[in-house]
């Protein structure tokens, strides 16, 4: 008896469609079911070049003043805690308006978005981010001023966490 190998997206659609099923699926996941496959580990660097040129502006981002604290050994890729904390003074003046978290190699690199006020006080956020891959982190906070903080990490992991 032999063994064949699984479907793909693309062959349980047309099978579907030939066998005259009728799929209920929005129009994203049509236009995805035709699109060419590619892996769905795969990194996405327009997107993370889209995120990061977006938040960055035109600004120059200073490498101090942001905290990144993340392991650089992920033993489990599927909740790798990453806590980032603006060490800057917060004043009556100039606050963390808001800190993002970039997967430079994931699927979707934009792993977490906190907003803050001057009420907070404090600008900081531990949150867990799955990573596909050994990839590096970065962390981004934009101040009331208009600067821009910047710190990243590269962290190694044993197994992709996305596919989970």
């Amino acid at each position: 008896m032999s063994s064949s190998p699984p479907l793909s997206r693309r062959d349980l659609v047309a099978g579907a469609v030939a066998a005259g099923a009728v799929l209920a699926l929005p129009s994203a996941a049509m236009a995805q079911a035709k699109a060419p496959l590619v892996g769905p580990l795969a990194p996405n660097p327009v997107e993370f070049k889209k995120q990061l040129n977006a938040f960055i502006g035109s600004a120059t981002p200073l490498t101090e003043g942001l905290l990144l604290d993340v392991s650089i050994l992920a033993d489990n890729p599927s909740a790798v805690p990453v806590k980032v904390k603006v060490t800057q003074p917060i004043t009556d003046t100039d606050w963390c308006e808001e800190i993002i978290v970039l997967a430079d190699l994931n699927p979707s690199p934009l792993a977490c978005k906190v907003q803050f006020t001057q009420a907070n006080g404090t600008a900081e956020a531990s949150v867990r981010v799955r990573l596909a891959q050994s990839q590096t982190i970065h962390a981004l906070a934009r101040m009331k001023s208009g600067q821009i903080l910047s710190a990243s990490q590269a962290v190694t992991v044993a197994a992709s966490g996305c596919g989970m």
